[in-house]
């Protein structure tokens, strides 16, 4: 047995020749000094491309750029972060294609110079591994002792000749354990009973079932316990005879993440259909409404009929019924336009995402769950504007008013809004004066602002500043908010409080023009004003001024 086993040593560099995993050694300086060729075929590059060339090119962000710097700081402080340790990360082909491997990256000393072993496991794909032959055993024996995937090798009867210490952590055995005894020790015991038969067809028909293809069985640990694994078989023909090398990866948390997904997936189905019942229930409220104005607009004809002795008061109904009819136009338009979008982007990202079912489309799925969100959210705030538009034209919006703390408010309607703001966009909050007390509608305080600094997030680019800032004086609460955005085109700025009114230059922004009228009512009905300055190109600055204490009239 001895014997056998310091032939399988000795022929250490044909057994991971036969490697289905890459192999690549590093000079202290990152240089690539060798690659096998299961790293050339994962990759793209030939040897000679690769051979001298920085580690790094194999290497996807942010590993790409500060590899360099990794190395030195290992140097200068000798602390070990990654050596030793496997751990998934991002690979970059030739072509420029990422995708995610399974490194193990092992430090060895040969001559007195320092090299760094790294041995690569395709996590897409588990293809076969091929090992290229490399001139030294001693960095073969030890990439083979310090993998983190374990390894193992067995003779024609089955016969354990060689295991890593990875093998014996995985399973509980410890090394003395394992050489000697038969390899169906870590099999189920469904394949234990039937392994020798495997191995007796083999040498019989010479027909390879598992042989070269990686495939998912499970493992059993000396305590019994089971756990799944991808393991890949390879044949190597010696000169003293055949053995077979087996690569064992633990994908225990693979197979967590992947039932992890599944309940997603049910969660976001149940999601799904509950914001459609909802939409739906929206949706038949908008036709109520338009029923409703139908009716109103009959009604108001017979009331012109019954007015028409009247010339000044049929003039005066007549105008009446355009405003309402344009209403009534514009409203049904408004809705059919802005409320298609979103749908169908619901509706096609939803189809998509029943497609998107392996962890490696985590990406894509989350991708489309947040153009579900977002349209979602732009749903909302086109019924929000409808909302208050509908309880301003009839006369249901009535002030109430309380004492409230107006820099509270402020604070947790910029959190609400903060989730809307676009990559590196950020609100500042500035106060002048402390008593933060006021006797004012709070609500209607609250929706001031939020329409406000939506619309500075709306109408503002990335990694821009957004001020709220808030004078409180003996007898005002001056409310305002600067954006650094597009800004508002002269020849439009007089219309900007118009129902339905839309700059040019936003034009291609979704919006309903509703926003700001409605802010502007909701001021005049605290009796307060609202002002603005804005320059194309530059931003713009709104200001509510609005008195502390209201009369109860």
């Amino acid at each position: 047995m001895q014997d056998l086993n310091n032939i399988v040593i000795a022929n250490l560099p044909t057994i991971i020749d036969a490697m289905i995993d890459g192999v690549v050694i590093i000079d202290a300086r990152g240089c690539i000094t060798v690659v096998n060729k299961a790293t050339c075929k994962i990759f793209g590059y030939e040897e000679e491309e690769l051979v001298g060339a920085n580690v790094s090119i194999l290497m996807g962000e942010p590993n790409h750029s500060n590899h360099d710097q990794y190395i030195d700081n290992y140097h200068q402080t000798g602390t070990k972060k990654i050596i030793g340790v496997g751990r998934e990360v991002e690979g970059r082909k030739k072509n420029g294609i990422t995708f995610p491997l399974f490194l193990s990256i092992t430090e060895i000393e040969i001559d007195g110079n320092l090299f760094f072993v790294g041995v690569i496991h395709d996590m897409s794909l588990f293809k076969e591994m091929e090992a290229a032959q490399l001139s030294s055993s001693q960095i073969l024996k030890a990439i083979f002792d310090t993998a983190v995937d374990g390894i193992v090798t067995i003779n024609k009867r089955g016969v354990i000749t060689m295991a890593n210490k990875a093998v014996s952590k995985l399973f509980g055995y410890t090394h003395k354990e394992l050489l000697g005894q038969n390899v169906s020790i870590l099999m189920t015991t469904e394949d234990e009973q039937q392994h020798d038969r495997y191995i007796d067809n083999y040498h019989k028909t010479k027909r390879k079932k598992i042989i070269g293809i990686g495939r998912e069985v499970m493992g059993r640990m000396k305590n019994g316990k089971e756990f799944p694994i991808a393991l890949s078989i390879s044949e190597i023909k010696l000169a003293e005879g055949v053995v077979y090398a087996g690569i064992l990866h633990d994908i225990s948390a693979q197979k967590a993440i992947q039932k992890k997904i599944e309940e997603l997936n049910v969660e976001l189905e149940e999601k799904v259909e509950e914001r459609t019942d909802k939409l739906a229930e929206a949706v038949n409220k908008l036709l109520s409404t338009n029923s409703q104005l139908q009716k109103e607009i009959v009604e108001r004809k017979k009331i012109e009929e019954e007015l028409r002795k009247s010339q000044a008061e049929v003039e005066k109904a007549l105008a009446k019924e355009r405003e309402l009819s344009e209403l009534k136009s514009r409203f049904v338009s408004m809705a059919s336009h802005e409320f298609r979008t979103p749908l169908s982007t619901i509706l096609s990202s939803a189809s998509l995402i029943e497609r998107y079912t392996t962890t490696e489309t985590n990406d894509k799925r989350d991708k489309h769950i947040g153009r579900i969100k977002s349209a979602i959210r732009n749903l909302t705030n086109i019924l929000n504007d409808f909302l208050s538009l509908s309880k301003l034209e009839e006369g249901k919006m009535h002030r109430n008013y309380i004492i409230f703390d107006v820099r509270t408010l402020a604070e947790s309607v910029i959190e609400e809004v903060s989730v809307f703001a676009k990559k590196g966009q950020e609100i500042i909050y500035t106060q002048h004066g402390d008593n933060v007390e006021v006797y004012l509608d709070q609500q209607f305080t609250k929706n001031i602002m939020i329409n406000l600094l939506s619309n500075a997030i709306k109408y503002s680019g990335e990694n821009s500043q957004i001020d709220l800032v808030l004078t409180l004086e003996a007898n005002s609460l001056n409310i305002k908010i600067k954006d650094q955005g597009m800004g508002i085109p002269i020849d439009d700025q007089k219309h900007l409080f118009e129902r339905f009114f839309r700059a040019q230059n936003a034009m291609n922004i979704q919006g309903t023009g509703l926003g700001l009228n409605i802010v502007k009512r909701y001021v005049d009905l605290m009796k307060g004003e609202v002002i603005f300055e804005s320059v194309p190109n530059k931003g713009t600055t709104f200001t509510v001024v609005l008195p502390r204490a209201l009369s109860k009239e």
